[in-house]
C-alpha cells in the first residue's frame, strides 16, 4: 500500500506539483469512492474521482522493469496497491475485481496511459514511450465496497462476466476502453454458457 503527499517535478519546462511519487505505508488505511485516505491527488483533470480511486500495480511486472536496469521499488511508479502473485497488469482486463480479506472490493475500469509527468518523475524524457512499449500498464479501479486496505492483505480475484461487461459499457468510458470491452464481451457472448462464467 502507498500513498503520496505531492512533491515538485519540472515537466517540460513547467515546475509542477504532483502526486505520483507514492511511498509505502504498513499502517491500515481507509480506502472509498475517491481513493485512500492520506492520498493526495493534485491534477484532478486527468486523475483521481470514482472512476480511477486507485491505480494498481503488480510484483511481476515489477521484476521485469529491475531486469531491464529499472531501481524498483513499491510506489514508483505511482501506484497505491502493489499486487504480489497477480500476474502481469496485462492480464488483466477492464470489469475484472479484486476483494481483499477485509471485504473491500475494488473493479478495474481501465490500463494507465502514460504521460509527461511519469517520464518526469522517472527522470528519463522518453520514459512515458518505454512505458507504453512495455505492454506493461498497471490499473486504474473504481471502489464498488469502500472499507479499510492494509499491506500484505489477501486478495480474491474475480474475473468479469458477460453481465458485468454490459453494466461497464452503460458507464462513461475511454473510445479504447469500450471497443476493448466490446470485442471481450462478443468473444464471451459466442462461448455460450462457458462464457457466463466469472
Amino acid at each position: 500500500m502507498n500513498v503520496g503527499q505531492g512533491l515538485p517535478v519540472t515537466v517540460g519546462a513547467r515546475a509542477v506539483r504532483s502526486g505520483i511519487d507514492k511511498r509505502p505505508t504498513l499502517q491500515p488505511v481507509g480506502i472509498g469512492p475517491h481513493g485512500l485516505d492520506g492520498d493526495r491527488v493534485l491534477n484532478t483533470r486527468h486523475h483521481g474521482g470514482p472512476g480511477q480511486a486507485a491505480y494498481l500495480y503488480t510484483g511481476d511486472d515489477y521484476d521485469w522493469w529491475a531486469a531491464q536496469g529499472v531501481a524498483v521499488r513499491d510506489g514508483l511508479f505511482g501506484e497505491n496497491l502493489t499486487l504480489t502473485g497477480a500476474g502481469s497488469s496485462a492480464d488483466w482486463r477492464v470489469g475484472d475485481r479484486l476483494t481483499t480479506s477485509g471485504g473491500v472490493t475494488l473493479e478495474v475500469t481501465a490500463p494507465r496511459i502514460p504521460c509527461a509527468t511519469l517520464s518526469a518523475h522517472m527522470g528519463d524524457p522518453a520514459f512515458a514511450r518505454r512505458f507504453a512499449q512495455a505492454a506493461r500498464p498497471g490499473l486504474y479501479a473504481r471502489v464498488l465496497t469502500p472499507g479499510t486496505v492494509q499491506a500484505g492483505d489477501p486478495v480474491t480475484v474475480t474475473r468479469a462476466a458477460p453481465d458485468d461487461l454490459r453494466r461497464l459499457l452503460a458507464h462513461p468510458l475511454a473510445e479504447r476502453s469500450r471497443t476493448d470491452l466490446l470485442k471481450r464481451l462478443a468473444k464471451l457472448e459466442a462461448r455460450g454458457p462457458e462464457g457466463t462464467r466469472p
